[in-house]
């Protein structure tokens, strides 16, 4: 199987991370797609640029232009996450693993997640979580 969100709901399946209930589960499916089109093509990319390529003189321009993209789509995840603990309501589900992903890492990327002080702390919530493995920290 491919793409990270499909393997996400296939696994979450009958787990509490995916909800039985429809609308629950289409805002699941809303902040996945969120993620694949309003999210990562910005905070990864330019994470991507920064830390992978070393942020070479040919895609500065590139680097800048994702900068503003990131910030909206943090913005949009900022304003859930003052309202509610997780994306969807106030329980972990794999739309916020989703997210995670990326957006904890988003300082390598040159957004500064000091300005969005409901994404820290959410971040801090998924980190508290029982079985929370911080990847740079494990050894695979």
């Amino acid at each position: 199987m491919a793409e990270s969100n499909a393997i996400l709901n296939y696994l979450a399946s009958e787990s509490s991370l995916l909800p039985r209930d429809a609308m629950q589960r289409a805002k699941v499916l809303q902040w996945q797609f969120f993620e694949q089109y309003s999210h990562e093509p910005f905070i990864a990319v330019a994470r991507y640029i920064n830390i992978y390529l070393s942020l070479p003189k040919a895609r500065q321009q590139e680097y800048q232009d994702l900068q503003a993209g990131g910030h909206k789509a943090l913005a949009v995840m900022e304003k859930q996450l003052l309202a509610t603990d997780f994306l969807v309501g106030n329980t972990l589900s794999i739309a916020d693993i989703s997210l995670y992903g990326y957006t904890h890492v988003a300082e390598e990327g040159g957004f500064d997640l000091n300005q969005y002080p409901g994404i820290l702390a959410w971040c801090k919530r998924i980190e508290s979580m029982p079985g929370y493995i911080n990847m740079q920290d494990s050894e695979l």
